[in-house]
């Protein structure tokens, strides 16, 4: 992933962009310069967040904003990752690794002052159980002893999940088996805390569609609370006066726009409206452009994730597993990274990504032609003869076009049969369609 001037994360930002800012009486700051001046950031946070509940959210421009308005057990050192004291001042591990016993600092506040303690931890790990809440990510915390049956309905009282508020700053957790990677999860924002009366004056946990998230009914307990959110234009933070570390925050504000269109944002960047950008990635072409001309701005940073295609296995013939894997076989991921993305991206044959501690996943995709015609003779399209049209949908980011087309070069090398491309409608909206068949 490719990010222009970006920080080790909002709370420490170092901003590295340099300016002469020069005594011109009349002369109009632009934002870079009037926010260096008095400690504001403002951020490329590329779209409008779908929502500010940690429980409900999946984007990372959610994420972005939710990691500053919240804070969970634990956080991690932006240089290695490791898990560090967050909410939790310390913690001890029984010796079977099922049992963790969490001491929260007795100085955590939310943000309305109020005390934060083990019992907002053992609400919000409810809500983010409770079926009726529309949690995609419930499923992390399927590791803590009678989490998934709480969640899938098999017993009803969550006094019998595994967590426990032992005080009012002692929280205990206890797993159905030893995971070594429990304490990373923690930092995830399904694990963040809640404040209930917030909640429940607002509708209670169970309301998707509750506007306690807005501003003025907002409590969080991070660094920043949320002053304004403004849909389409800007949302802005501001230092919280309450949280324990507070000291730590240089910023004064931070204010996040939602600039979709990658080249507006590179764009807001050049000419000084904004820090840093966090689109997925920076346009292909510029990248390049800023190595040779301009590299003291540009930062290439590593992210877990994965870029990858669905099919729909409820239509045929994407219901045949051979018609799908010659499809993966048909992709040289290599050249799409070398020749496509260029942005210093990982090949990957695995869900699970390489790891700088030495981790290596089992490869279990490459490129083999040879196979992949064969697999489709054996389904029945013998040189892709007789194969449906069928279509893939991408969202609008130019990125994702590019790497579109390279594919369906891809796709050629299996089949003799020309695949022809189109979009439906010549519309740029999300999602775009392209539809290929054979001819």
């Amino acid at each position: 992933m490719v990010k222009l001037n970006p920080s080790t994360g909002i709370i420490t930002v170092c901003l590295l962009i340099s300016l002469l800012l020069t005594g011109c009486g009349e002369k109009q700051l632009s934002n870079v310069e009037y926010g260096i001046q008095n400690q504001i950031l403002y951020y490329g946070n590329g779209d409008e967040p779908k929502s500010l509940d940690p429980h409900l959210t999946t984007g990372s421009p959610d994420n972005n904003i939710i990691m500053n308005l919240f804070e969970g057990l634990i956080s991690k050192n932006p240089a290695t990752l490791e898990p560090t004291p967050g909410v939790a001042e310390f913690w001890t591990i029984s010796e079977d690794g099922r049992v963790y016993t969490f001491q929260l600092r007795k100085n955590a506040r939310w943000s309305n002052g109020e005390p934060l303690t083990a019992k907002d931890f053992v609400y919000s790990w409810r809500r983010a159980l409770t079926p009726s809440v529309p949690n995609a990510y419930a499923y992390m915390m399927f590791g803590i002893e009678g989490a998934e049956d709480f969640y899938n309905g098999k017993i009803k009282d969550f006094s019998r999940v595994g967590v426990k508020a032992l005080s009012a700053h002692e929280l205990q957790v206890t797993l159905n088996n030893p995971a070594h990677y429990f304490l990373q999860l923690l930092d995830h924002h399904s694990y963040y805390p809640v404040h209930g009366p917030t909640l429940e004056k607002f509708g209670g946990m169970n309301d998707p569609t509750s506007k306690w998230i807005l501003p003025g009914n907002l409590v969080g307990n991070g660094p920043f609370v949320l002053k304004s959110w403004e849909i389409n234009k800007v949302i802005e933070l501001v230092k919280s006066e309450t949280y324990w570390d507070r000291d730590a925050v240089k910023l004064r504000a931070v204010h996040f726009f939602p600039i979709e269109d990658q080249q507006a944002e590179e764009r807001a960047f050049r000419s000084g409206q904004i820090h840093l950008t966090n689109t997925p990635q920076m346009d292909i072409e510029k990248i390049q452009t800023y190595r040779e001309k301009n590299p003291d701005v540009l930062r290439m940073v590593p992210t877990y994730s994965s870029y990858y295609y669905e099919f729909n296995v409820n239509r045929k013939p994407l219901d045949d597993a051979r018609v799908r894997r010659a499809f993966a076989l048909a992709v040289d991921r290599a050249l799409i990274t070398e020749r496509v993305t260029k942005g210093g991206e990982v090949v990957s044959f695995n869900f699970v990504p390489p790891d700088p501690s030495g981790y290596q996943p089992q490869v279990y995709w490459h490129e083999d032609i040879a196979e992949a015609q064969r697999l489709l003779a054996e389904a029945g399209y013998p040189d892709g003869n007789g194969f449906p049209v069928f279509s893939l949908l991408y969202n609008t980011h130019d990125n994702h076009q590019k790497v579109a087309l390279a594919v369906q070069q891809m796709l050629k090398k299996i089949s003799t049969s020309i695949l022809s491309w189109k979009i439906k409608n010549g519309k740029s909206t999300w999602p775009r369609e392209r539809t290929w068949s054979t001819t």
